[in-house]
């Protein structure tokens, strides 16, 4: 059952003032990202919309050059 309307999570982006996500800051990265590897949606990441795009970008680009594996550990 839902508990109502819950607090919404503010983007740690936009209280960072953090203009573009950097894809070679994996620590960073490794927030959004599930222990499968999956991207995570807006909901649980707490993320605006135009910073969830950018981390999604950064991402997968972070995993075109092996700085972060495509699927995680078993």
């Amino acid at each position: 059952m839902p508990s109502g309307p819950g607090r919404r999570k503010s983007c740690f982006f936009c209280k960072s003032k953090v203009d573009e996500v950097d894809y070679k800051n994996v620590n960073e990265l490794r927030r959004y990202v599930s222990e499968k590897g999956k991207i995570r949606n807006r909901r649980i990441s707490g993320a605006c919309r135009r910073h969830q795009r950018q981390v999604a970008v950064a991402v997968k680009r972070a995993r075109e050059i092996a700085l972060l594996p495509y699927v995680g550990d078993k």
